[in-house]
This record gives C-alpha cells, structure tokens and sequence, in this order.
C-alpha cells in the first residue's frame, strides 16, 4: 500500500543545507499498522507528509496505493489523496464556519457521495455525537471536534488513515477515547494505518513502529496489537 525508497528531505537555511529526512526506506502493507515514532524534530511530520502525497521529497521515490506520487504535479498527488486518503490531524482542522454535520458532509459531498447526509450522520452517531450535529466547531469541546475529525475521516471509507499527533491537544483520558475510537473503526474498515505519536500507549497499539532520530530510521520494532476495544463515547 505504501512504498518509500531512499527517501531524503532537505531544505535551505541560512546557515546552509538542513536534512530533515536521509535516506528512509519503508513498506507498509495492506491493511496494517504504523507508528512512527521520535523525538521532537526527529523528522517524523515530514516524513508523514511525504507518505501521504501533502510534501515531495528532495531525492527517492514515493509509491501510494500502487502510484508513484513523486513522477506527479500538485493536482495528481491531491487527486489520489482524494481517492484513497483519510486524515485525522492533532489541530482538528474543522471548518470554522460548518457545523459538525456540514464538516463530515462536505468531502462526501465534493466526492459525490450518495446520500452524503444519511452517511455522514450515521458516522456522527457511531462517535457518540447524534446530539451535537448543529454545534459549529467553537461549541464544542476539544474531545469532540476530534471526534468529529475522526468521523469525517473514516466517512469517506479510504483506504489508507493518516493521523499526526491524533491525541496531541487532547487531555489523557479524551486522548484515550480517541485513541478506542480510530482503532475500532480502522479494525472495522480495514484501514491501513500510519500515525505519528510521542505517546508509547498509542504506538504499542500499531502492529509495527519504526524510530526515527535526526531524519534516520533508527529502530523497527514488531508491536503485539491490542484486540480494538468497544468505540468509547464520552470523550
């Protein structure tokens, strides 16, 4: 599903070449789970970036859902994003000016989603929010404009989820609803999963996590998964 070859990132600063990726090579399965893990500034948003087509590499190939992202402009990247992508980031990113219905509604409906309103309800209900589909984002708690981000992401049924830092703004026992919630859902879809995280709990939920330090993939490790808990509501 997803296949990084000799990855590199680097930038121009004024004190001359920044490398923030060097040299990554990673494959992820169909269907499986990632955690990719390390210290701030380690490289680990950037090389999510570049996994998910939202950045381009300076050297190496990036392969998604069996298209090479970096032989295309700007508008095929989005275009597979469109087709086979889902996110869930740790800012939200909500649409200030849509209720939380609208804000699950709207990527169904540029899709062209049948029934884009039963769908995204439906979504809405199965994250515990039925009584807040009216509620716009700054009336609603930081739990639950997550998991309104959570049910526009899986409503679009895509076959790769990306989350950065999912549980990043939220406090411990919020993050862990959240936490219930995406892997209930990605274990019901059968989602591939990549996620960045600084927190152990969520990594050891993945099937596989990698280490990065200064932009190289230091460790690799084979996680034992926990069975997905029942989708939690109270967040």
């Amino acid at each position: 599903m997803i296949n990084a070859r000799n990855i590199s990132k680097s930038v121009n600063t004024a004190e001359g070449p920044l490398t923030i990726l060097d040299n990554i090579d990673l494959s992820v399965s169909d269907g499986e789970s990632l955690a990719i893990v390390g210290a701030s500034g380690s490289g680990k948003s950037t090389l999510l970036g570049i996994l998910a087509g939202l950045d381009i590499p300076s050297s190496g190939e990036m392969v998604l859902a069996g298209k090479s992202l970096t032989s295309m402009d700007e508008e095929g990247r989005a275009a597979v994003r469109a087709e086979s992508v889902g996110f869930v980031f740790q800012s939200f990113q909500l649409l200030p000016g849509l209720n939380a219905l609208e804000n699950v509604m709207l990527p169904l409906e540029l899709h062209g989603v049948a029934q884009a309103e039963e769908k995204a309800r439906g979504y809405l209900e199965r994250v515990g929010l039925s009584h807040r589909l009216y509620h716009y984002p700054k009336q609603l708690s930081g739990g639950e404009q997550q998991r309104v981000a959570v049910a526009r992401a899986f409503a679009s049924e895509p076959e790769i989820l990306f989350a950065d830092e999912p549980t990043g703004n939220l406090d411990s026992a919020t993050g862990a609803h959240i936490i219930e919630l995406i892997f209930a859902l990605n274990a019901e879809q059968g989602t591939t999963l990549v996620l960045v995280t600084h927190e152990e709990r969520l990594a050891q939920r993945c099937s596989r996590k990698i280490t990065l330090d200064a932009g190289k993939c230091i460790d690799t490790d084979e996680v034992s998964m926990d069975s997905p808990a029942e989708v939690a509501t109270g967040a």
